[in-house]
């Protein structure tokens, strides 16, 4: 009896959540309830390779469009609602911040995710690892979903074809297994279907190296499909290991809004993102909810904020019109990554991204990694319009992750 009884009220337990029609991190459940005809709702989570960039039209011929199609062919009773959550050009740690509010919001009963490639396929930086794995975790706890990693190649990636060297795919496919589910593979399918000859990866690939056209997307799809399709058939059942593969330091987070941390400095404003932008993924009115101005032509003050946690990036918006800002933790100047073709600076630009692709983006600079989660730190943001042509500065939120995660006014 002592071994019966936990299969017993695991059992219940489940027949329970099924009955009530809630998400289980089941595929076989999934199957079962599209089947029945349920109302089920499906989150595409990732970068420009998801939202389906240079695709013919990214709503039905991008992967998400086509995987989508294949799920409502499969389960015409099931009532499905899909849920588009990319944004170009963007990895698994602002996907961290954005997880609660783009994803859980919507109480999936599947996850795709994306950002093996955005993340670099050849890193196994272990931040982004354990970011990327917080990720699956969450889904599985937090959302009680199943998950299905999507692991998508850039043109070159495949010309190059050498799996061994592709230290994140690894990863990925590692960190799958170990939560229970399995990925869908795009970049060893491409490579197998065209052999590394050139004609073929550049029949995919026909705009640019980075976003395939529809026959690449179909490829992906082909790749998901398969994966999910293996799942179901398998019963597989998403289930996350007592101990992580990577640090847990993203399993504590917080986005905090600025325009919470009342009172703002002199010079900032609580405004709307724009509602015009460089691409569609990345109009910020999607993806943020307001956002604290820092403007000309007043002389904005510091923000000044206190937090813990070991990794801090901002959240916000690029435009042309962005300024630069000086940031200080701790008292102590944060310096940009440098760039080998420029003068080092003590200058983060804000405008950079939205100058290059002439119109508004999002800003997600990383601005500390590694930082002491015991200690209680303090951030300070100073605007610095250098150019006449700068006059704003646009944040939505300071992100933090690791120890207790939180962010307060400095007084």
């Amino acid at each position: 009896m002592r071994m019966i009884l936990p299969i017993l009220v695991a059992a219940i337990g489940a027949m329970m959540a099924a009955k009530a029609g809630g998400a289980t991190p089941s595929f076989e459940d999934f199957d079962r309830r599209a089947r029945a005809g349920e109302r089920l709702s499906v989150v595409f989570f990732g970068a420009s390779l998801t939202w389906g960039a240079n695709a013919g039209n990214p709503q039905v011929t991008s992967y998400r469009g086509q995987f989508a199609r294949r799920l409502e062919e499969a389960y015409p009773e099931a009532h499905l609602k899909f849920h588009d959550a990319a944004i170009g050009g963007t990895g698994s740690q602002l996907g961290v911040f954005r997880l609660d509010r783009d994803v859980l919001a919507h109480k999936p009963d599947l996850v795709l995710l994306d950002f093996s490639a955005n993340d670099d396929i050849y890193s196994d930086n272990p931040e982004t690892l354990a970011s990327y794995e917080s990720l699956v975790r969450r889904i599985v706890l937090d959302g009680r979903a199943p998950v299905l990693p999507v692991i998508f190649p850039f043109r070159w990636n495949v010309e190059r074809g050498d799996l061994g060297g592709m230290k994140r795919r690894d990863a990925h496919l590692a960190i799958a297994k170990a939560y229970g589910t399995v990925a869908g593979d795009a970049v060893a399918l491409a490579v197998e279907r065209t052999g590394r000859r050139k004609e073929d990866v550049a029949r995919l690939w026909p705009v640019d190296g980075v976003h395939p056209g529809d026959e690449g997307y179909a490829l992906f799809t082909d790749a998901a499909w398969s994966a999910f399709h293996e799942a179901v058939k398998g019963k597989l059942v998403c289930a996350a290991p007592e101990k992580m593969l990577y640090a847990s330091t993203y399993m504590k987070a917080a986005r905090v809004r600025i325009s919470a941390l009342q009172p703002l400095p002199a010079g900032w404003r609580i405004g709307r993102p724009n509602v015009v932008s460089a691409y569609f993924d990345m109009l910020m009115s999607r993806w943020l909810d307001d956002e604290t101005i820092a403007e000309r032509p007043a002389n904005p003050a510091r923000l000044k904020v206190r937090f813990s946690g070991s990794i801090v990036m901002l959240f916000g918006e690029s435009t042309p019109k962005s300024g630069k800002f000086r940031a200080f933790i701790d008292s102590k100047p944060v310096l940009p990554k440098a760039d080998k073709n420029a003068p080092a600076t003590d200058l983060w630009d804000a405008g950079t991204l939205a100058r290059r692709l002439g119109g508004n983006t999002f800003l997600a600079p990383v601005l500390a990694e590694g930082l002491d989660e015991t200690a209680e730190h303090t951030l300070q943001i100073e605007p610095v319009f250098t150019d006449p042509a700068e006059v704003e500065l646009r944040i939505e939120s300071i992100c933090v992750a690791g120890g207790e995660a939180k962010v307060a006014p400095l007084r």
